[in-house]
């Protein structure tokens, strides 16, 4: 049975690759040699019983966390995976492993009197992720720290946006790759600061620092330098020659040959596969592959309902809810009349918590027109609340459309993943010296940031 470090089997009961986990906190030589206790923490349970596989709420409960594994989630997207779209998100499945947008260290650190703007969520959004990236020691701790209190079921680090902004101006992102012992240094950080496990999303390689071997040596001198234990594999290199994020999404050639050689050449550590995955057919077809995980982007948002509506049934096994469009609408009403200028300054505001739904009615008929509607409701001086923009825009979607349950499962490519096997590159060879010289360099750097 596949093996998720940090988690320990609870039970399983459904032949569609369902496990429930137990998250166990995880300890590293740095949490031991500090002598500092155990640093208190907000922990919520969500704790799933066959009974409650047929109900649509989840169970929050203190104690320990019980979760299904993350064989699904939604990647982290700046300026799309916000607090509300894992609102709508959570609503539409139950099991999804949510990511928020990428934070810089320095925003949290900054922004300490105005944390819960940044780092607050419902309850209801675990399991979620949170998303960090930064290029200086001190304040990625200070950072982890601060985050701890809210209750992040994972903190993960990028190392793999590959935008000017990031990757160039900033010196992090996907640049971080070409400095394995940094990223080590900082995910023992991390780690000496959080109660949770850790993970990294990173690219396969970086310009021409682009060979199989090269990316082993990434994940081996990383996982051999902290206590990584779950890497997120983007299975395409990033080009930092001025091209646009876009274009790093579609000019990189995907191989998935990389990822699915990692999965034999470091059985111990746990790898998601993400990039070029735009249904839950081709998910499961990865799985069926023998990913540990598969990470979805722009087509859990551009694609909202088709995609994560069927996420629960199809890869979990939970028995359809019966949910709709309508009924999604419903509950997202309630809470987005709840958060409406709570921020100050009239944030967030009706457009801010209508993006997510932009998704919601893809291909359907009157998709288009209740967009334009959306656009004019927008500007409308009546329009103040999210009640009341449904009432004015949702008269053009037809009640056969807000009221159908979920559909048959789309397919998806039958060739996606066809022969991988066949392209493996040759088995990785370890040098492990040089981790023992990266280790010795940086043991003095560690304790400082344990705060």
């Amino acid at each position: 049975m596949m093996k998720f470090p940090g988690y320990s089997l609870i039970s399983s009961f459904t032949p569609f690759h369902c496990i429930i986990l137990k998250k166990q906190r995880r300890l590293s030589a740095l949490d031991l040699s500090s002598n500092n206790p155990t640093k208190s923490r907000r922990t919520l349970s969500v704790c799933a019983t066959k009974q409650q596989l047929h109900n649509i709420n989840t169970q929050i409960e203190m104690g320990g966390q019980q979760y299904r594994p993350p064989l699904f989630s939604v990647a982290p997207m700046m300026e799309w995976t916000d607090t509300h779209y894992r609102t709508v998100a959570r609503i539409i499945s139950k099991h999804a492993w949510l990511y928020t947008e990428m934070l810089a260290a320095e925003t949290i650190v900054y922004q300490q009197e105005n944390l819960d703007r940044f780092l607050a969520f419902p309850s209801e959004q675990h399991p979620i992720v949170l998303q960090i990236g930064g290029n200086n020691l001190d304040n990625i701790a200070k950072a982890t720290q601060l985050a701890n209190a809210y209750g992040y079921d994972e903190i993960n680090l990028n190392c793999g946006c590959p935008s000017a902004k990031v990757a160039g101006h900033g010196c992090f992102g996907v640049r971080l790759m070409l400095d394995p012992k940094f990223v080590g240094e900082a995910m023992s950080v991390i780690a000496a600061n959080t109660d949770v496990p850790v993970s990294v999303k990173c690219r396969i390689g970086v310009d021409n620092h682009d060979s199989y071997n090269e990316l082993c040596d990434f994940i081996y001198k990383v996982s051999s330098l902290s206590p990584t234990k779950h890497f997120v594999i983007h299975s395409r290199k990033a080009l930092l020659n001025g091209i646009s994020p876009a274009d790093n999404r579609r000019i990189p050639p995907l191989k998935y040959e990389y990822y699915y050689a990692l999965l034999r050449d470091f059985p111990d550590l746990r790898f998601t596969i993400n990039g070029g995955i735009d249904c839950v057919d081709e998910v499961n077809a990865a799985l069926r592959e023998g990913a540990h995980g598969v990470m979805v982007g722009r087509a859990a948002f551009n694609n909202l309902w088709s995609t994560l509506a069927h996420v629960d049934s199809a890869v979990y096994g939970v028995p359809n809810s019966g949910l709709t469009r309508r009924k999604v609408l419903e509950q997202y009403q309630v809470y987005g009349d709840a958060v409406l200028g709570t921020y100050g300054n009239n944030r967030p505001n009706i457009r801010e918590l209508i993006k997510p739904l932009f998704g919601l009615f893809y291909c359907e008929p009157g998709n288009n027109l209740w967009k334009r509607r959306a656009d004019a409701a927008f500007l409308k001086k009546n329009i103040t609340t999210v009640k009341s923009f449904f009432e004015e825009t949702l008269v053009v979607i037809p009640d056969a459309v807000l009221d159908s349950p979920v559909a048959e499962l789309p397919s998806g490519r039958k060739d996606l993943f066809a022969n991988v096997r066949g392209l493996l590159p040759p088995p990785y060879e370890t040098r492990a010296e040089e981790v023992v010289l990266y280790a010795a360099q940086s043991q003095a750097k560690f304790i400082p940031y344990i705060l």
